[in-house]
């Protein structure tokens, strides 16, 4: 009984000692990492414009100018390879009585081009004189007043026939008729034909 005793009392020593209250130490905190902030977009990489927004030039579309007698005449949008039929449908159709003799409904048409209906095409802006293939004047060039670059404006008169007109208006005190042209070095017979309508004293 004597040993029961004991063994006992050595359990309920070791069952108080391993209930007993014990304290607590608080969990350490631990500082949370620095939030990275994420990159900014690349500066040299603008955003992509959406398909069929404007400034768009992948968007497969091509953009014309239809103008004359047409019923909705203005800037269209159409897809890339039209052609002026389709343009001719974008604007509304042409109006009745319209002339389209000359006018190919069948050419593919391309960006940033413009399709004329039934009026003349407006003539492109006149640009200076390349050497002698100058365009002719306006009217009657004056042999007398005349300057070298006024002359190269007639046909098949260059720099140096200028200058042949020049020499002989200054030798002679000007010009006294048309027909004095002809006394001119490098004026033929032909040249002169060719001249005589186009000058005046």
């Amino acid at each position: 009984m004597a040993v029961v005793l004991v063994v006992a009392a050595g359990f309920a020593a070791q069952h108080f000692w391993v209930g007993r209250p014990q304290t607590v130490q608080p969990p350490e905190v631990v500082a949370g990492s620095p939030a990275v902030p994420e990159p900014d977009p690349s500066p040299g990489r603008p955003p992509t414009a959406s398909a069929g927004g404007p400034g768009g030039e992948t968007d497969g579309r091509i953009v014309v100018d239809v103008s004359g007698k047409v019923r909705q005449p203005g800037i269209h949008r159409l897809p890339t390879g039209s052609r002026v039929a389709d343009a001719l449908r974008a604007a509304g159709g042409i109006k009745d009585g319209t002339d389209t003799a000359g006018l190919n409904r069948a050419r593919v048409l391309t960006d940033g081009e413009q399709v004329v209906v039934g009026i003349p095409a407006p003539a492109p802006a006149a640009t200076g004189p390349a050497g002698g293939g100058s365009a002719p004047a306006a009217g009657p060039v004056s042999l007398n007043s005349a300057t070298a670059e006024q002359l190269e404006t007639l046909p098949g008169v260059g720099p140096v026939l200028a200058q042949h007109i020049l020499d002989y208006r200054a030798e002679h005190s000007g010009f006294r008729s048309i027909d004095e042209l002809r006394e001119v070095n490098g004026i033929g017979d032909r040249r002169f034909a060719d001249l005589q309508s186009l000058v005046r004293p």
